[in-house]
């Protein structure tokens, strides 16, 4: 079999993952990146094709007839065509919860940077401000405890699960919003608007799709405490960025902390670029080596299955 890998460098652009099991498999070409203009191309002949966010469109999938197998270095598939690929008997598979213990942690990072104000004191620290403090404890910024807070969190998969219990752990009250209501669950379930009007957290954990595209709109910011926060690290496009931007300049929320944004490498453009409490990562809540390493063990497994004939994680 022959296998394209054309993004590499998405998942391990210093090379510490390795594809030696991978190249147990097959013949295998490996891409650093691969272009639009390069897609074609660099499937040429292939067989089994796996990407992260290199776009398999329609049009990609009739002029490269050879494909069988596609697999996703992501649990998001909305950059390739499935339900094309699925009539041209391509079956298509997704590495999901890989990542759920590397973004949940991110999360919290998020919220006791913001609870704990770590990067604030450090500054103050280093600028001299506790040298020509009067007493022996320096506490200008207002630091609060997460103890009895609210957290609402939206989506309820794995990281969403995971999320609620570190949350209960810190003695939060959880309250969940997810579309498809779980036969059990320990916590309270709302609606979005409920969930968003009783959180100081609302952190979103839903796939983009054509009903959560654009859900944090200003109708829901509009709802949320002026001291609330909000954390999307889930995909950009769930957020309306210049409604944000709007809330945020105009002290409607207190605080947002994306790690995703709907156009990615950043727009110089986004609205969100200068916002008032806006602090942006650059999608690095997955990207901790041992999370890496497991999303590619997944993914060439899920390529050894199929080959086997029993096919996991399939989208399509």
């Amino acid at each position: 079999m022959k296998i394209s890998v054309l993004d590499r460098s998405t998942i391990s652009p210093n090379g510490d993952i390795s594809f030696s099991e991978l190249e147990k498999l097959g013949d295998v070409r490996i891409f650093p990146m691969t272009s639009p203009d390069d897609t074609v191309k660099n499937i040429s002949d292939a067989e089994i094709v796996l990407c992260n966010k290199v776009l398999i469109t329609r049009d990609i999938i009739d002029k490269c007839p050879n494909i069988k197998y596609i697999g996703l270095f992501a649990t998001g598939f909305n950059n390739v065509d499935i339900e094309y690929a699925a009539q041209k008997g391509i079956t298509v598979c997704n590495a999901g919860s890989y990542s759920t213990d590397a973004v949940a942690q991110q999360v919290f990072a998020c919220i006791l940077d913001r609870y704990s104000r770590i990067r604030d004191y450090d500054t103050a620290v280093r600028n001299g401000e506790w040298i020509k403090s009067p007493t022996f404890s320096y506490f200008p910024f207002p630091t609060a405890e997460l103890s009895g807070r609210t957290l609402s969190i939206v989506g309820y998969g794995s990281i969403g699960h995971k999320v609620a219990w570190i949350g209960r752990a810190f003695g939060m009250n959880i309250i969940i919003s997810t579309r498809t209501v779980p036969e059990s669950c320990p916590y309270e379930l709302a609606d979005i608007f409920r969930a968003a009007e009783k959180a100081d957290i609302l952190t979103f954990h839903c796939p983009l799709t054509e009903q959560t595209r654009g859900i944090v709109n200003s109708e829901l910011l509009n709802r949320m405490k002026p001291s609330a926060m909000l954390i999307n690290t889930s995909r950009g496009g769930v957020v309306n960025e210049n409604d944000l931007a709007d809330a945020l300049n105009n002290n409607k929320i207190s605080a947002a902390y994306l790690d995703v944004l709907d156009k990615e490498p950043m727009s110089p453009d986004t609205s969100l670029r200068y916002a008032k409490n806006c602090i942006i990562t650059p999608h690095t809540a997955w990207a901790a080596y041992e999370t890496r390493k497991r999303l590619a063990e997944i993914v060439f497994e899920n390529v050894r299955a199929w080959l086997d004939g029993s096919p996991q994680n399939k989208v399509n």
